[in-house]
């Protein structure tokens, strides 16, 4: 599938990929955990962005949404979807559905691990061809996960 729209990140990316992360994280996840702490003080958008600098792999395998403004990004790891996040604003927009397609169809993307609590991104991934594994770990020691496969039939 080729989508004009993404591209693979590159380290000028970096700033705007921490910003879709520390955001996303923020916005999404901090409900479940209020850990002000890592949210607001750990959890920083230079730190990450650093990571995407630095880090060879994390940037060679991070894919971006990019129409003029880059508005969700992908990060696969072999097989495994690692990260996928669009901006909120964006977010209902079809921007996460392509990155997904994108991975799933280009990259050959069929697993991921979700956060248990978020029942918007489980549907989300759900109505997209994937299914609970019934697999879960925790992460961090306090991070509980599921895991989710692309269904054999939505290939």
């Amino acid at each position: 599938m080729k989508n004009e729209h993404i591209r693979r990140a590159t380290a000028e990316d970096a700033g705007r990929i921490a910003e879709l992360i520390v955001t996303n994280y923020r916005v999404n996840f901090y409900r479940f955990f209020k850990n002000d702490e890592f949210y607001f003080k750990e959890l920083n958008v230079l730190d990450t962005a650093k990571e995407y600098t630095e880090e060879p792999g994390a940037i060679e395998n991070t894919y971006v949404y990019d129409d003029g403004v880059v508005k969700g990004l992908i990060y696969i790891n072999g097989s495994e979807i690692v990260k996928l996040y669009v901006e909120p604003q964006f977010q209902s927009c079809g921007i996460g559905r392509e990155l997904l397609r994108f991975a799933v169809e280009d990259k050959q993307a069929d697993w991921l691990w979700a956060l248990e609590f978020n029942k918007r991104g489980i549907a989300f991934y759900k109505r997209n061809g994937f299914e609970l594994t019934g697999e879960k770990m925790i992460e961090d020691e306090w991070v509980p996960l599921v895991k989710l496969k692309l269904k054999k039939d939505s290939v």
